[in-house]
């Protein structure tokens, strides 16, 4: 299935190409985020696609999240999709967007796919299967052409610095005391930023050690990622100044708590 829903991705990742290309409206949605057509035609690409590969799914989209929990707290496994991950980054032309999709099954994200299009950055994932990124990815791709993927985590040319993910310029004090709270355990930290899903996919390539989301996420928002981030070693658990349960899915509040997702050799530093 995993090649199949990868080429779904890569037909709304054309989709919101076109519109990237010659500009397009925003709107502002009732929740005062943002929302254009990119979003939408990505979104109607994407459940179309779904639906057609497995006519039984339930899909929880961005863009169709109004769905009662009580339709959907019996179910076994359900897709969540954000068709435009990062839709302030598309509307600035800095190209770190993704769409995301997911399969969730009784709570865990057993499936993900994270694409930029922009970037023809591909990561995907399938539970037992491990963690892959392709680069130059687009079109339509075949099983040979997943082979050539990377495996996950790649490896890196390590220093003494623990990499945390985070924003320069959109960082809270929450998440500036936890980088004082590691750096005062490793010594040295640096900050890498990026947009969107991709900060998740950082830490599963490896080129991270560790994404602290102290701050409102949604579900679609994480669920893909944190697929790819399980198969490559890592781990992603709630954290309120310290490490909890495990993130899940599917909740009544589709709001998710605060969570670091890392690298399972860093967990020594979230004690």
């Amino acid at each position: 299935m995993i090649d199949e829903v990868i080429n779904i991705a890569l037909q709304a990742g054309e989709a919101i190409l076109e519109i990237y290309e010659k500009g397009t409206s925003v709107e502002i949605k009732d929740d005062n985020t943002p929302v254009t057509e990119a979003d939408r035609r990505a979104n109607e690409i994407i459940c179309e696609g779904l639906i057609k590969i497995d006519p039984s799914s339930y899909i929880l989209s961005e863009e169709n999240k109004n769905i009662e929990y009580e339709k959907r707290k019996g179910l076994k496994s359900l897709w969540l999709v954000d068709p435009l991950d990062g839709t302030k980054e598309f509307i600035s032309r800095r190209g770190e967007f993704t769409i995301n999709i997911a399969l969730v099954e009784e709570g865990e994200p057993v499936l993900g796919v994270v694409y930029a299009p922009a970037l023809g950055v591909l990561y995907f994932s399938q539970k037992g299967m491990g963690a892959y990124k392709l680069e130059n990815a687009g079109g339509k791709i075949s099983q040979e052409d997943l082979k050539k993927a990377l495996r996950l985590p790649l490896e890196r040319v390590d220093d003494d610095a623990v990499k945390i993910v985070a924003s320069r310029s959109h960082m809270n004090e929450a998440t500036k005391k936890f980088i004082e709270k590691i750096k005062g355990k490793a010594g040295k930290v640096d900050i890498v930023s990026i947009g969107s899903a991709l900060k998740i996919c950082l830490v599963a390539e490896g080129k991270a050690d560790i994404y602290p989301r102290i701050g409102p996420t949604m579900e679609w928002d994480t669920a893909a990622g944190h697929a790819v981030a399980l198969e490559s070693g890592c781990d992603v658990r709630i954290y309120n100044g310290k490490l909890s349960d495990t993130l899940t899915y599917n909740k009544e509040n589709l709001l998710n708590p605060h969570f670091v997702v890392f690298r399972k050799e860093k967990s020594y530093l979230l004690q």
